[in-house]
C-alpha cells in the first residue's frame, strides 16, 4: 500500500471540493479533465449525474478531492428528484470549497434556485464554463460583473472545460481554500467508487448518448453480477424502464440499439479497467421505480 506521508512538503494541503450547478452546465466534463480521467459520466440529457462521483487528484503538494453532484432539478418533482436534490443539499455542507457552474452568457431561474443553496460560511468559486462559445470580450465583460453582484464569490473563472482551457488556474485558486494535511487517498487513486458502480455508470452514459430524446426519463442502471475470470471481467448489467414500451425503446428494432450501446460501452470499460470485459446488458420492466423507497436509500449518502 501506498504510503501517504512519505516525503510530502510541510505546507501539503488536502480538501473536498463541491462542484454544483444546474443540469448541463458541465460539471462532470470539468472533473473528468481537471483529474485527466473520465470518471463521471457526460450527455446533454439533464440529470445525468445521479449519484455523488469522486475524482482525485493529486499533486506535488496538494489533493484535490472533487466531488461531482447531480444538477439540481425543478422541473421534474418526484421521490427520485428530491433525493437527489437533496444530495446536493447534503454536499455543500460537507466540503472545503465549493465551485458553482455556469454556462458563458446563461444565468436564469434554474441557476438562481442553485445559487440559493450555497453555503455562507464557505469559500465558492464561480467557474463560468464554455467560455470559448462566447466570442464579444464586452459581452463576457458584461457577464463577468453581473455575476459578480449576484453573490460574493471569492474568485470568477472562465474556462472551457472540453478544451481544457485554464483548468490550471482555476486549480491554483482552488488550492489556499483546502486545509493543511496529509492525503486521504493514495496518490495513484483517482476515483472512490469501485468498477462495479463505474461499469453500471458507463452503460447508462450511452443509453443516454444513443437514444436522445426516445430514452425513457424514469430509468436506471444497476450490475447485477461482476465476476473476475483470470484477466477477465465478466459483467451483467440491468437497465430498469418503467413500462413494456419503453423496453422497447432501449432494446430497438432487432435489438441493433441495445447492441451498439453494449459494444460501446464494453469497449469503455476495457479502455478504463485495462482489461478484456464479458458484457451483458439486460433490459426489464419495473413499474414506479423511480418513487420506490427503498431503492432510494443509495441516494441518501
Amino acid at each position: 500500500m501506498t504510503d501517504l506521508t512519505e516525503n510530502l512538503p510541510d505546507n501539503f494541503r488536502c480538501g473536498f471540493v463541491a462542484i454544483v450547478g444546474r443540469p448541463n452546465v458541465g460539471k462532470s466534463t470539468l472533473m473528468n479533465h481537471m483529474i485527466g480521467q473520465k470518471i463521471s459520466i457526460t450527455s446533454e440529457k439533464a440529470q445525468t449525474t445521479r449519484l455523488r462521483v469522486t475524482g482525485i487528484e493529486t499533486r506535488r503538494d496538494v489533493q484535490y478531492i472533487f466531488v461531482d453532484t447531480p444538477g439540481f432539478q425543478t422541473r421534474h418533482r418526484n421521490a427520485l428528484n428530491d433525493a437527489l436534490n437533496q444530495s446536493v443539499r447534503s454536499t455543500l455542507s460537507d466540503v472545503d470549497c465549493v465551485l458553482f457552474v455556469l454556462e458563458a452568457g446563461k444565468f436564469g431561474p434554474a441557476d438562481l434556485e442553485v445559487m440559493v443553496l450555497l453555503p455562507k460560511h464557505r469559500p465558492v468559486i464561480c467557474v463560468i464554463n464554455k467560455a470559448d462559445q462566447l466570442k464579444d470580450k464586452a459581452e463576457m465583460a458584461g457577464f463577468l460583473v453581473k455575476i459578480s453582484e449576484a453573490h460574493p464569490f471569492v474568485d470568477i473563472i472562465p474556462v472551457s472545460a472540453k478544451h481544457g482551457q485554464r483548468l490550471d488556474e482555476l486549480m491554483d485558486l482552488i488550492t489556499p481554500h483546502l486545509p493543511v494535511g496529509v492525503p486521504l487517498y493514495p496518490i495513484d487513486m483517482v476515483t472512490d467508487k469501485n468498477e462495479r458502480f463505474l461499469a453500471a455508470e458507463i452503460v447508462r452514459e450511452k443509453l443516454f448518448r444513443y437514444l436522445g430524446e426516445e430514452l425513457p426519463y424514469a430509468m436506471n442502471v444497476e450490475t447485477e453480477a461482476f465476476e473476475l475470470d483470470g484477466a477477465m471481467r465478466r459483467i451483467h448489467v440491468q437497465v430498469l424502464v418503467d413500462k413494456p414500451g419503453q423496453k422497447a425503446i432501449v432494446i430497438g428494432k432487432n435489438g441493433e440499439k441495445l447492441k451498439k450501446i453494449s459494444t460501446e460501452a464494453r469497449m469503455d470499460m476495457e479502455r478504463l479497467f485495462d482489461g478484456k470485459v464479458f458484457l451483458q446488458v439486460w433490459v426489464k420492466v419495473k413499474g414506479g421505480w423511480a418513487d420506490d423507497v427503498r431503492f432510494l436509500k443509495q441516494f441518501e449518502l
